[in-house]
């Protein structure tokens, strides 16, 4: 007896070229996206119509391309056209207009369709995939009382800057803490703070926000720039350093980022209060700033 197929939505996607409902989207079982993973993505936050730091969510698609040495196949300007499209198209398909529902953009590049065999086949057309959702932001008593989160060892490859779609240690993650009832897992290699399972992770110690370096060890977030972009403006220090999982539980305030969730304090880890249990004044400087951004960049 074989199970319902999962109903999809009617809502527009972009896939090799062509505009189509995303119930009907199909690529063919021998893509390497499919069979082994092989292909990069990004998530582009949409305010009011408006694609957010666009042009760092292009920068970090171009690396993550060049590390698996596939060829960008559109230009920036080609990308935007796509994105804008999917953003008109999903705010009419709900009925609205695209200055009234903030989106997620989800952009997916793989290799393409070869006979399988782990080698990179040279000369294939990559697959071009782009969706587009309504954005689901932290609640308002998330933002009032900040998250609990739980900790795990970091498990996955040494390649974690690669945005690549080969997300099961990310999936294995991010199961440890829908299990536990907690928002994120928070993981550490070597004793030392990597990141969350789909966010990156900042400890607040002394006024100062602390970050993991820029390596291959984490995904670096388009918030690294605009966080410390934020602090130098507001005047709050900001270093990029080893982290100790000593140094992480006993932090004055602990904040996740991300492209939905934005910055968001974490409140509780291992069941362990972080500073006062509550969400502390740089994660309200971070926050106030980060929307102050979000309307200029709309205005």
């Amino acid at each position: 007896m074989t199970s319902s197929p999962t109903l999809l939505p009617d809502t527009p996607c972009y896939l090799n070229g062509e505009i189509t409902a995303l119930k009907d989207a199909r690529i063919s079982v021998m893509d390497r996206g499919f069979i082994f993973g092989d292909g990069v993505y990004e998530v582009v936050p949409v305010y009011s119509g408006q694609a957010f730091r666009f042009a760092q969510h292009m920068a970090r698609l171009d690396r993550s391309l060049a590390e698996l040495r596939i060829a960008n196949p559109l230009s920036h300007a080609k990308w935007r056209e796509v994105v804008m499209q999917l953003v008109d198209g999903y705010a009419l398909s709900q009925n609205t207009s695209p200055e009234k529902i903030d989106q997620l953009v989800y952009i997916q590049i793989t290799r393409g369709v070869a006979l399988r065999d782990h080698a990179m086949p040279p000369n294939i057309t990559p697959t071009v995939f782009v969706m587009t959702n309504a954005m689901k932001p932290p609640t308002a008593e998330q933002r009032a009382q900040g998250v609990v989160c739980v900790t795990a060892d970091d498990f996955r490859w040494s390649k974690a800057h690669i945005k690549t779609t080969s997300l099961l240690g990310a999936v294995f993650a991010r199961q440890i803490s829908a299990d536990a009832g907690a928002v994120e897992t928070v993981m550490f290699r070597g004793g030392f703070l990597s990141e969350a399972a789909a966010c990156n992770v900042w400890a607040v110690r002394g006024g100062k926000v602390l970050g993991p370096p820029k390596d291959n060890l984490v995904l670096e977030g388009i918030r690294y720039g605009l966080i410390e972009t934020i602090c130098r403006d507001a005047g709050i220090g900001f270093e990029l350093r080893r982290i100790t999982r000593e140094e992480v539980f006993t932090a004055d305030e602990l904040l996740l980022s991300s492209a939905s969730k934005e910055v968001l304090a974490i409140t509780a880890l291992d069941g362990q209060p972080i500073g006062s249990g509550e969400p502390g004044p740089v994660y309200a400087k971070l926050h106030a700033a980060y929307q102050r951004a979000k309307q200029e960049h709309t205005a």
